[in-house]
């Protein structure tokens, strides 16, 4: 299934307080306002294991996880699992107590659960303390809903007090209080949440929104024996409104790649495949059960369709990011999710020594990152050969520079590695190294970066080359689309790309980032722009025909 999944380095499931909250959960909780309430809960397997992976705990019985993403498609009811881990927050046993030897029980008004050789134990929390942040003044959410009907008509409510069960906040008869939270309400509280649940962050655009994130998320280090922690549960994105959700799923994405350090994030985001035709319902019905799981089950999928994506008053985009479950492209987007998913070639073997290639280098002393990419001339198969960035948990006062030294032995290493037949580098800030790659590997190249006056076997200045950089971004889009550019999915490229944004010039449109001191790179993306951009000079040299003809015949090339 297309799913993405990030797990703390220490994550085992086995080792997870979840199984104990699953059978509390089925055991007490009830459907929320809907067309089932009242009926018991029974989880599905997505939705459990879910619930296991967010209580892993470490070797020490500590949480793992500070903060966990469920991020899965309109009408999944992520809403109401929020809910459901509310309540066992607020009641159950739910912080570490110890490692079972096996055979010992909980035990709470008629729920008994046995635990397992080696399981962890339970225990409620002290004095637990439920934030449920909602978007508006005006509603209390759907997650808090769940929790008042639970609490108020429904068996976990049968002990509370007359009345204890607000529309504006709960008291719970251990001790401890559930309240629904806004931007301006949240503010004012001095914080004492042991659990934050944040309802469709996707639309925490607002600063107010914004800032509510941060305070409340600010607030939960304030309890470390109660081990808080934050919940959100979502639809993918709108790219490009800095929604709370995106900026947590860059975090996600920097932990994926190795960019920080910071790893107690639970991100787990179901969503269809890149390449569905949207005019096939058996296509499309088959992506949606791919995006709901389990409840794919319950769900009328072909009325999704109909009613969605194909009733012309609705936008496609729109619907792809609310049923699809994809994040939806920034209006300045240069291309899009989708587009570029959609170019992942899995069976294309991966640069292998030997290989003819050609190579694009962007490099930078300090500020944007330095990266060298690789195309391969046989079938325009892209690689990425070497990438420095800033390190994203790097403080923002301190210096970073990067290793100029490690770039040029990036190259030296694709020279002796590869049949290098183009090479094209940007001089700014590596003129020294550029001349000296010309010096030493120009006579094996087959085109030369610049000619005429300022003719340079590797130099291409970019910023003296408007109108060809510009050809170069638009041939490469429309390869994009057409997908005969490939790449092999790598997290960084896939990053850059999609952080470039569409510049117009008085040539057309290149690309650029969105804004001169964003934080989100968009290096190898050029270098993959100007890398096929020497492919096809390359291709269409004399050099490369009369290569041909000495071996033999024509060179097999697939463009």
């Amino acid at each position: 299934m297309p799913r993405e999944l990030v797990y703390a380095p220490e994550h085992d499931r086995t080792r997870s307080l979840g199984w104990l909250a699953c059978a509390w959960i089925e055991h007490w909780a009830v459907h929320g306002p809907g067309d089932v309430q009242g009926d018991d809960v029974e989880l599905d397997d997505e939705f459990a294991g879910f619930i296991t992976d967010a209580y892993s705990l470490n070797r020490q019985g500590r949480r793992l996880y500070s903060r966990a993403a469920l991020v899965r498609a309109k009408g999944r009811a992520k809403s109401e699992l929020a809910g459901f881990v509310g309540l066992f927050e607020a009641r159950g046993p739910a912080r570490f107590a110890g490692w079972a030897e096996g055979g010992e029980t909980f035990t709470w008004r008629g729920f008994t659960y046995t635990y397992s050789p080696g399981e962890p134990m339970g225990r409620p929390i002290t004095y637990p303390y439920i934030r449920c942040l909602a978007t508006e003044e005006s509603q209390a959410g759907n997650t808090y809903d769940v929790i008042h009907f639970n609490l108020a008509q429904g068996p976990l409510g049968e002990d509370l007090p007359r009345d204890a069960a607000g529309l504006t906040r709960i008291l719970l008869p251990e001790g401890g209080e559930i309240i629904p939270s806004t931007a301006s309400s949240s503010a004012k509280d001095g914080g004492k949440e042991s659990l934050a649940i944040y309802d469709e962050p996707h639309l925490y655009i607002t600063p107010e929104l914004r800032r509510m994130f941060k305070t409340v998320d600010r607030n939960l280090r304030k309890r470390r024996a109660a081990e808080p922690w934050g919940l959100l549960t979502s639809t993918m994105y709108q790219g490009g409104q800095d929604s709370t959700l995106e900026t947590v799923h860059k975090q996600a994405n920097a932990i994926r790649e190795g960019r920080t350090r910071a790893s107690r994030l639970l991100w787990d985001h179901r969503h269809a495949p890149a390449d569905v035709d949207l005019t096939d319902l058996d296509a499309m019905v088959a992506a949606l059960t791919e995006v709901y799981g389990p409840a794919a089950a319950w769900m009328d999928l072909a009325g999704i369709v109909e009613n969605e994506f194909w009733d012309i008053a609705k936008d496609v985009e729109e619907s792809k990011r609310y049923f699809f479950n994809v994040a939806g492209a920034a209006a300045t987007a240069w291309t899009t999710v989708s587009e570029w998913d959609g170019c992942l070639d899995e069976d294309a073997p991966p640069f292998d020594d030997g290989d003819t290639i050609v190579m694009m280098f962007d490099g930078s002393k300090s500020d944007d990152a330095t990266g060298l990419l690789g195309v391969r001339m046989s079938d325009g198969h892209a690689g990425v050969l070497h990438v420095q960035e800033r390190p994203e948990d790097l403080p923002a006062d301190q210096a970073w520079q990067v290793d100029r030294d490690a770039a040029d032995l990036a190259v030296r290493t694709a020279f002796e590695r590869f049949d290098v037949v183009g090479f094209f580098a940007d001089v700014r800030e590596f003129e020294s190294y550029v001349d000296s790659w010309a010096l030493e590997f120009g006579d094996d190249l087959l085109i030369e970066a610049s000619t005429g006056r300022n003719r340079h076997a590797v130099a291409f200045d970019m910023r003296g080359r408007a109108q060809e950089t510009t050809q170069a971004t638009g041939r490469a889009l429309i390869d994009i689309r057409d997908r005969t550019l490939t790449h092999d999915g790598d997290l960084r490229l896939r990053r850059h790309v999609l952080n470039a944004r569409r510049s117009p010039n008085r040539y057309g449109v290149t690309i650029s980032k969105e804004s001169r001191e964003s934080p989100h790179k968009i290096d190898l993306a050029v270098c993959l722009i100007i890398a096929r951009h020497v492919r096809r000079l390359v291709l269409a040299s004399p050099a490369w025909a009369k290569r041909a003809r000495k071996r033999g015949g024509k060179l097999r090339v697939f463009t």
